[in-house]
């Protein structure tokens, strides 16, 4: 068995140094959520340092809410959102002797594209007229990742080690006391279910079946770096592979 463990990065957490040697895959911040070009710049040399996949993590400008405010814009704009945070991570990789591999959306555009369609479609299209070869991250079994899979863009389903769910599959949200795992053997129990077993209980106590292709850990998160190394060693100890997507 394998499975990719990435983070969101280059946000200001103060964490990536100390979480990056556990990781598969980096989501790093494009300027419009968190980060600059400098930051952009430091995370990419992060990630090749330690040999993890690069990736653009575009979000809503909004850094005022931390790209985490749901906002209506036209599926042009979003379009072009997309594909401007997509273009200025990638040229700096490749001054830097790489490129991106894949891209994860931040947020609350992450949030709104897993149910709703347009916004879904018009992500899609921006990384696929960038790059038809990038991987897209989704929420495991969303419109995002079904609307890729239509649309020939490669895929991977992502689940939450410190995030609950609901009975739908969706996330609970942040708005909710519920919404975050804190403690360390709930979220490492939690990740070995959805990786071994394809499931996970939701917060009413379900269990509902889930596909796991990456595990998202989050930076800014009270015990992030605590998180990682765990996760990254329970995983090792039950015999499944970290290693980034490539399809």
């Amino acid at each position: 068995m394998k499975i990719d463990l990435n983070c969101d990065m280059g946000e200001g957490a103060g964490t990536d140094a100390l979480i990056m040697p556990f990781i598969s895959s980096a989501n790093i911040a494009c300027g419009y959520h968190a980060g600059d070009e400098s930051t952009m710049k430091d995370t990419i040399e992060l990630a090749l340092e330690y040999g993890v996949q690069i990736g653009a993590h575009p979000s809503f400008f909004d850094r005022e809410n931390f790209g985490r405010k749901e906002m209506t814009l036209p599926a042009s704009e979003i379009y072009d959102l997309v594909l401007v945070q997509i273009k200025l991570l990638d040229k700096i990789a490749h001054s830097l002797g790489s490129k991106i591999r894949h891209v994860k959306p931040h947020g609350a555009l992450y949030n709104m594209s897993a149910k709703d369609p347009l916004i879904a479609e018009a992500i899609v299209k921006a990384i696929k007229d960038f790059d038809p070869q990038l991987v897209l991250f989704g929420l495991s079994g969303s419109h995002s990742v079904k609307l890729a899979k239509a649309l020939g863009l490669k895929t991977a389903n992502e689940v939450f080690a410190d995030r609950t769910y609901r009975e739908d599959g969706s996330l609970t949200p942040r708005s909710q006391p519920e919404a975050l795992i804190e403690d360390l053997q709930t979220a490492t129990a939690q990740a070995l279910q959805m990786i071994k077993e394809g499931r996970v209980k939701t917060v009413t106590g379900k269990i509902i079946p889930i596909t796991a292709e990456t595990i998202c850990i989050h930076g800014d998160g009270k015990h992030a770096v605590e998180f990682a190394k765990k996760i990254h060693e329970l995983l090792i100890v039950a015999g499944i592979k970290i290693q980034a997507v490539r399809k």
